[in-house]
This record gives structure tokens, C-alpha cells and sequence, in this order.
């Protein structure tokens, strides 16, 4: 169970109906072929011993005792076996028919549960893990547990097909394990089962923390069982950061997981920040446009100022700045950008960010900050020599100096342009391109920019717009500090700090799930071992690891902005943490991968 990973079986075989001992015969096989394949538990459909449209037949107790003795049958084939079994039978209990699931482990069987009067199993290694089991739709069950303890919901059901059934069970999976914070591993009856009145799919399913991790469609082949992992570190963070109330079981069974590295099937989203939805970039701008337009109102500002690079996250700010003046009952002519070229501009961001503000009807000034930098540099007797970072930052704090004043003198707003992946890396100048009065990209991962930005050119109706907003998609990311070369940008962010889609993956997942280092380099591998060598991963990781720990004092002190996507980096009401802690812990966990 390295990393927190348990690997998780569904399965539905087609059963002999009414024929206990053959159906025995089919699980054991079933579950043995699981485990020589990696399942640490495996879950079978309710009542799969009998099948559960035996209708009265199962109150025959030739059927009764054909069930206990195929159970029987069952444990002896499995004990060399290490998998936690969900197996659905029928019992007595109090003279009462009842739909059970027996608890099976090695041989052994660990409990009979009954018709929602469920307990609760424990089982422990490194990380822990609790299961409980819910036979049928019973969400009420299914909580009761999950304030148990249980992290693991083995869901036996017999469900009938109907048209609309298999996306509400997807729905419904999704919900409840998002809702509770735990993984649902559903198996439903499927073939083998009568016709008579029903139709059962053999639909299978597993579900963690609102996600549909894997599926066994409808009527796919019975003799495939769905396999993936759990991320149980993951469920625990979901866990702890809902604030679920749980009423924890006193004694109850122990079973002891194999601490075994897990084969990762289980597909990671490579831009966990990107929507699925392209409308919700949409409304991703228009979360900024309307908190910028509330603080335009509250500070009674009449004019919006922001630097305008003809870089991405500059062109995010200015579109946002545009719709913001709409809806504060101002006029696009009440933004001002402003373009500051010095050392490191070149003729493509410097014309892209004119025709930008052209187009989008923006007052649109050039001011060369060449002289002034050169000044300042004189002044403290700087050489002017390129090398070292305070020939560079002199050139943002200058930008930033400018804006600020030019604010004051036209009662405007400054409008911060630095998005969220440069906060987690302290890739920005402090006081300088880092402050302003109202940060709009403060949520924004730079991954998001881009795609922003892309449906914002495929749907404005400009094509001139459109074009200009493309070739800024296309120029590389980068500061412009440093001297351009032969009229080319000499300082290009990704070859310095690594992809911004692998900072932005390592982010998501740090801030959503707080892994460690460890467990950020596996699942990093796992999504992008095919394009990036484990060396340029490993590079990376450790450069974001270094960076983000140790840059906390620039987001300690960074202006408002408004919370866009589920995670972000306020010190107020997101990311909390020292300012001087040290990177060490992480750097070393690294440095034994």
C-alpha cells in the first residue's frame, strides 16, 4: 500500500441461477484472478451466491443450506488468498429472509452483515483503512457509516437496467462519495440473472472524493473485472478538510494489508485546474470581472490602470479590466494600459500589446522606462552589467512605480496582472510586479490563462482580435528582463523553472491533497513519464518545491483578489503558512527518490 494506494476489484460474472456451489465455484476463480492481478479488496453484486431473482425459491432451505455450504466452498478455495471479499448471499436472521454480505478474508469469513444493519470493518497498515458495506441504493447507510470511520463503501446492489439507470448510478456514485468524502466500489447483478420481469447490466463502478475512477459499462464482457486503485491519502485530506463529524467504532476486526507497491492504472488529470466544461472558463472571467467591478464601486475609483506586456497574463487582466468597466457602468476608454518597454521588450509583445488595447477600445500609452531604469541603476551605482537580479527587478519595480502614480494622478485603480502559478513559484518581483491595488489573476493558474484567453479569442466575434489574441497564445512565456537577442525574448520562464502544466499539476495536488514529495513524484511520473524523463521530472519537483516553501513572504503580504478555482494562495482565506520555513524536509525526501 506505497503512497496510500490500495488496488480495488468490482466484479459481476455471469452466474448459474439457483445453483450455489457452481456460483462458489465462479467467485473463487473470480477473486483469484483479482489477486494474482493486485486486489488488495474485491466486491461482488448482492445475493451472487443465489442469485437475487430466485424470488420464493430462496425460502426452500434446500436453497438455504445450498447457499451456507457453497459459502463453505467458497472460503476453502480462496485461503490462500489475501483480499477483503464482499460476497452477497442470502440468510436467516430472526426468521427473517434477509439479503446479507459476508466479510471474507484468506479462508476466513470475518462477519455476515444484513440488510442495512451494517458494522463497520477496520483495517489497518500504514496509512489505515476502514470499509464499510451497503447493500442496494441506502445513502442514509452509507453516511451512517462514513461517520464511522469508513473511508470505503463496498456497494452490493441489484439494480434492474431501465433506460436512464447507468447515468443516474454515475451520478448518484459521484455524489455520495463526494458528499462523504470516501470511495464507493459498486458491484451490480448482471448476467445469469432471470428475465422475467427484470434486466440486470452487471454494471460496476468505483467512485472516490466525486470522481469516476473506473467503470464496467452496461452488459460489457462478465468475465472482465474492473480494477483500479484508491488513493486513500486522498480521501483522508477530503476527509479533513470537510470537517465531518465521526462517531468512531469501539473494537472491531483488524485485517493487515500487504505494504506493497501498487501498479498504477488509474488515470491522473494532467490539467487538473481545466474544466471539463468550456463554458466555465466563461465563468471564470466573469467571477474576476465582478469582484474587480465591486471594488471599482467601494473605492469609487473612475479609472482601472494595469501594465499590458502583450504577454498572457497581462491580456487576461486588460479582458477582465474591459468587462469589469462595463459593469461598473464605466467605458473601456476608462482602462488604461500601459505598455513600459525596456531592455528585454521586443517588437512582438511590444506591437501585440498596442493592437490589444486598439482593438478592445483600451487608452492605450507607451512609456520607454529605458532612461529612468538607467538612471535609478546610476544612482546606486549599479554597472548596468545584466547579471544578477537587481538589474532585472529595477525594471519591474519601475513599472510598478509608474502605475501607482499615474493612478493617483487620474483617481484609478491599479489592476494586478500575476497569476497563481507565479505566486507558488515567488516568480515575481517583490513591490514590484508582485503588488498592485486588486489582483485578478490572483487564483488563476497559468494553465487556466491560456485557456481563457483561447475561448475568449474563439468566441469574441473580432477577428482581429481574435488574431492578436492567438499570436500572444503563441509568443513563449517570459518577463522580458534581460536583453532580447537578435530582437528575440532571451528569457523564456519554462526553460528556466520547468512546464508550467507540471508546477500547475504539482500545485493542484499539493494544495488539494497536501502529498508529499514521494507521492507528487509517482503520480507525476504515472501522468507524465511518457513525455518527460523521471531526471527532468525529478528537476522540476524539486524546483517546486524549494521555491514554493520558501516564497511565502511575497503571498504573506499579496493585494486582494478574488477566489476563483477551488484551491488558492490568499494568506486570509486560503494557503496559511510561515514565511521562514525551510525547504529542507522536502529537498532531502526528494533527494532519496
Amino acid at each position: 500500500m506505497e503512497n496510500g494506494f490500495i488496488k480495488v476489484a468490482a466484479v459481476s460474472p455471469q452466474i448459474s441461477l439457483a445453483d450455489c456451489e457452481k456460483n462458489a465455484q465462479i467467485a473463487a476463480e473470480a477473486v483469484i484472478e483479482a489477486c494474482e492481478l493486485g486486489a488488495d479488496v474485491v466486491v461482488f453484486p448482492e445475493m451472487f451466491l443465489s442469485g437475487s431473482t430466485c424470488g420464493d425459491l430462496l425460502l426452500n432451505n434446500t436453497m438455504l443450506d445450498g447457499a451456507q455450504r457453497a459459502l463453505d466452498s467458497f472460503l476453502e478455495s480462496t485461503a490462500g488468498t489475501s483480499a477483503i471479499c464482499f460476497m452477497g448471499i442470502p440468510s436467516v436472521v430472526r426468521g427473517k429472509l434477509c439479503s446479507s454480505v459476508a466479510v471474507c478474508r484468506g479462508g476466513e469469513l470475518m462477519d455476515i452483515t444484513y440488510n442495512g444493519e451494517n458494522q463497520v470493518y477496520e483495517c489497518v497498515s500504514v496509512q489505515g483503512l476502514t470499509l464499510g458495506a451497503v447493500i442496494g441504493d441506502a445513502p442514509d447507510v452509507a453516511a451512517a457509516l462514513c461517520r464511522k470511520g469508513a473511508t470505503v463503501i463496498a456497494n452490493l446492489t441489484a439494480t434492474p437496467e431501465t433506460v436512464g439507470s447507468s447515468l443516474h448510478v454515475r451520478r448518484n456514485a459521484a455524489v455520495d462519495s463526494e458528499r462523504l468524502c470516501c470511495a464507493v466500489i459498486r458491484a451490480n447483478a448482471g448476467l445469469g440473472e432471470s428475465t422475467t420481469d427484470y434486466v440486470f447490466s452487471g454494471q460496476c463502478l468505483v467512485a472516490e472524493c466525486g470522481e469516476i475512477l473506473a467503470e464496467k459499462a452496461a452488459f460489457d464482457d462478465p468475465t472482465k473485472a474492473l480494477l483500479t486503485e484508491l488513493d486513500l491519502e486522498r480521501i483522508a485530506a477530503a476527509r479533513m478538510r470537510s470537517g465531518m463529524e465521526l462517531d468512531l467504532p469501539g473494537d472491531n476486526p483488524i485485517f493487515i494489508l500487504a505494504d506493497r507497491e501498487t501498479e498504477l492504472t488509474r488515470v491522473y488529470d494532467p490539467l487538473p485546474f481545466i474544466p471539463k466544461d468550456v463554458t466555465e472558463l466563461d465563468r471564470a472571467l466573469e467571477i474576476q470581472s465582478r469582484a474587480l467591478a465591486r471594488r471599482i464601486g467601494c473605492t469609487y475609483s473612475k479609472k482601472l490602470v494595469l501594465g499590458i506586456s502583450g504577454g498572457l497574463d497581462s491580456t487576461l487582466a486588460i479582458l477582465v479590466a474591459v468587462r469589469a468597466a462595463e459593469l461598473a457602468g464605466l467605458s473601456a476608454s476608462d482602462v488604461i494600459g500601459i505598455t513600459m518597454p525596456c531592455f528585454g521588450t521586443t517588437k512582438r509583445t511590444r506591437s501585440n500589446a498596442e493592437l490589444l488595447c486598439l482593438e478592445l477600445g483600451v487608452d492605450f500609452r507607451c512609456i520607454n522606462i529605458a532612461a529612468a531604469v538607467n538612471q535609478h541603476l546610476s544612482d546606486i551605482g549599479h554597472s548596468g552589467d545584466p547579471a544578477g537580479v537587481a538589474f532585472e527587478n529595477s525594471q519591474a519595480r519601475e513599472r510598478t512605480q509608474i502605475l501607482m502614480d499615474l493612478a493617483n494622478m487620474v483617481g484609478g485603480l491599479v489592476v494586478g496582472t500575476g497569476d497563481l502559478s507565479e505566486l507558488a513559484l515567488g516568480w515575481a518581483t517583490y513591490n514590484g510586479d508582485h503588488m498592485s491595488m486588486y489582483s485578478v489573476n490572483a487564483d488563476i493558474p497559468k494553465t487556466l490563462v491560456r485557456r481563457i484567453v483561447d475561448r475568449y479569442a474563439s468566441t469574441c466575434g473580432n477577428e482581429k482580435l481574435a488574431a492578436v489574441l492567438r499570436d500572444i497564445l503563441d509568443t513563449p512565456v517570459s518577463p522580458e528582463l534581460l536583453p532580447a537577442k537578435d530582437g528575440e525574448i532571451a528569457q523564456k520562464t519554462e526553460e528556466l523553472l520547468g512546464p508550467y502544466e507540471v508546477h500547475d499539476f504539482l500545485l493542484y495536488h499539493t494544495l488539494k491533497y497536501g502529498y508529499s514529495p514521494k507521492k507528487l513524484f509517482r503520480i507525476l511520473c504515472h501522468t507524465y513519464g511518457d513525455q518527460f524523463s523521471r531526471e527532468e521530472l525529478k528537476a522540476w519537483l524539486t524546483n517546486f518545491a524549494r521555491r514554493f516553501i520558501t516564497q511565502q513572504f511575497k503571498r504573506s503580504c499579496s493585494p486582494d483578489g478574488p477566489m476563483v478555482c477551488e484551491v488558492c494562495l490568499s494568506p486570509r482565506g486560503g494557503w496559511k503558512a510561515p514565511s521562514d520555513a525551510s525547504a529542507a524536509a522536502w529537498l532531502r525526501e526528494i533527494e532519496a527518490i
